[in-house]
């Protein structure tokens, strides 16, 4: 049977929820799809591609109309939507925020920021800098929130898993850093 892009793409997502970032090889993926491994490489160049598509179908699978209309409110739709994604697989953080430091895939949410804070009149340095050390922020903090959750539930730990509120609080901070800044530029 011949494969599609999309039909392998959403089978490694599959792949790597059920079993894990470790685990999404091109031999597993093509053994999941009953194809020879070099079959899969008409469609990717390498896993590092293959991996950056799946990043952005974890986040297009994820994505939530906008309804906030200030830009503070703004960012914390897209953080909180960008946390959501990932959570919502295996190994999600690790491969989003992989994916994204290489440059290969997961842009969308630091480009949403960026507009964000450039709409809301942040100058040009802090545009950048602001958007990545939210990206930084969402990525460390739901990173660490899933290995908890997942050595939780393996049994590895025996720990409450972390309150939203606790990712809610540390994302204000950082917010009201952004709110001084944009007070000083202006």
């Amino acid at each position: 049977m011949a494969y599609h892009r999309g039909d392998v793409v959403e089978r490694a997502v599959d792949v790597l929820d059920r079993h894990g970032l470790a685990s999404l090889t091109m031999r597993r993926l093509g053994s999941e799809l009953g194809v020879q491994p070099s079959a899969l490489y008409h469609h990717f160049a390498n896993k590092q591609t293959l991996l950056a598509e799946v990043a952005d179908e974890i986040l297009a699978r994820g994505r939530r109309a906008r309804v906030a209309r200030d830009w503070d409110g703004r960012v914390l739709e897209v953080c909180g939507e960008l946390r959501d994604a990932m959570l919502a697989y295996r190994d999600g953080a690790d491969v989003v925020a992989t994916v994204h430091a290489f440059g290969l895939g997961a842009a969308g949410p630091a480009d949403e920021l960026e507009e964000v804070l450039s709409d809301a009149g942040f100058p040009d340095d802090l545009v950048g800098v602001g958007s990545r050390t939210l990206l930084h922020f969402v990525f460390g903090h739901t990173a660490e929130e899933q290995m908890a959750l997942q050595a939780g539930s393996d049994g590895a730990i025996d720990a409450p898993p972390r309150e939203t509120a606790d990712f809610e609080l540390g994302l204000a901070l950082v917010l009201d850093g952004l709110r001084s800044r944009l007070a000083v530029s202006r």
